[in-house]
Order: structure tokens, then sequence, then C-alpha cells
């Protein structure tokens, strides 16, 4: 099994504008794994004038978070930001500028990138979304095989299988990508830029390898 590391900015062209001091040798799954300390990093960093802060979240001033929205963690909102009524939002999350959560989204322990919309009625899960990126109502990113003995998460990258030795890991979806209604992402999942996921699709790019290890 190749062990190489994935180059986040294959995905996301302007990931490391926002992450300078991120190593470029670092695996989408352990940038999850470690998101927590990175948003600390980040969150030290941010003019706090223009934040507000609500127990573990930075909410920048020119975002909006309609009622009955629950924000858990650690959670930085960038200018711009839409948070539609009843999202559920469990942190460690990162969302970039203009980026809108619809109605009733559940959101864990992922990143997503400016101009980016999650419509309403999604689960992302440990995943990390590109800029101007949309998830039609309904499409799932899963994070977790709970069908599978063995958990751990192996992801397809050109042509050559990674183990990530990690049970949580969701997708990564690059920039400019649409994901259609009711469609699921299996885990580990990779995306690249403008790709179109058509509605009804289960994703599951590593279908016979995952059927030898069940």
């Amino acid at each position: 099994m190749s062990n190489s590391p994935i180059q986040i900015s294959e995905f996301i062209t302007n990931f490391y504008s926002f992450f300078p001091l991120l190593s470029q040798e670092c695996t989408p799954w352990d940038l999850i794994d470690s998101l927590e300390k990175q948003l600390e990093k980040y969150g030290a960093a941010v003019t706090t004038e223009s934040f507000k802060r609500e127990s573990e979240a930075l909410i920048h001033n020119m975002a909006t978070v309609e009622n009955n929205v629950t924000i858990k963690g650690k959670v930085i909102v960038e200018s711009g930001c839409l948070i539609r009524s009843g999202a559920y939002l469990r942190g460690p999350i990162y969302l970039g500028p203009n980026v809108t959560i619809g109605a009733n989204c559940e959101i864990k322990q992922s990143m997503i990138f400016e101009n980016s919309s999650i419509a309403h009625l999604n689960y992302v899960g440990n995943s990390i979304i590109g800029e101007n990126v949309n998830l039609e109502a309904g499409a799932i990113l899963a994070n977790h095989f709970n069908e599978r003995k063995n958990k751990e998460i192996t992801i397809l990258h050109q042509g050559k299988t990674i183990e990530t030795n990690v049970t949580k890991f969701g997708s990564v979806i690059g920039d400019g990508s649409k994901v259609g209604a009711n469609s699921v992402l299996n885990p580990g999942t990779l995306l690249s830029r403008d790709t179109v996921v058509d509605r009804l699709t289960h994703v599951n790019q590593l279908k016979d390898y995952q059927t030898d290890r069940t």
C-alpha cells in the first residue's frame, strides 16, 4: 500500500492561503484528527474585534446565525456566513467566508471553504470541502463504516490505495464540485475539482476492495 501524503491543495487551490503554517505533508485525515489544535492556532491569530465569542466558538460580526442553531465545541465562522435555523454544528469546525449552512444540517469536525453551500437536511462528518461547492438537499458525507468488521478507512488516490489508520474520516471535495440531492459519499471519498455527482448516487470508490475486507 502507498503511504504517500495527499496534497490538500490538489483539491482546494487556496487552502494554504487560509492555513499557511500547516505542513503541506499533512494528510487530510491527520488534519481532521488534529483540527481542534489547528483552530486554536488560527483563532489566536484572528482580529478579535471582528469576532464575537460564544463559549468556544468565534463568530464573525458579519456572519448571520438564525434562531435555533446549536453550536458546540471549537467553531470558527468567518464573515458573510449564513447558518440557518435548526443547524447543528459539532466542533471542531471551520467555516470559510460566505459559507451557507442550510436548515437542519449537521456538521461534525469538518472544514468548509469560501462560497460553499450545504443546502439543507445534510450530514457532513470529518470532511474537507473546498470553495464554491454545492451539496443539494439530503446529500450525506458518511464518516464511519458501521457495517464492516474492519472499520479502518482506505482511500483510492491516483490508482493506489492508501491506508489512513483511522476509523473516522469522510470526504475531500474539490473546488467547484456539485453533489446531487440524496447522494451518499462513502468514508474516504475523494472528489477532484469540478466533479459532478448525480442525484441519488452512492459514491463507493473502493467497492471491490471493501468487499474483500468485510
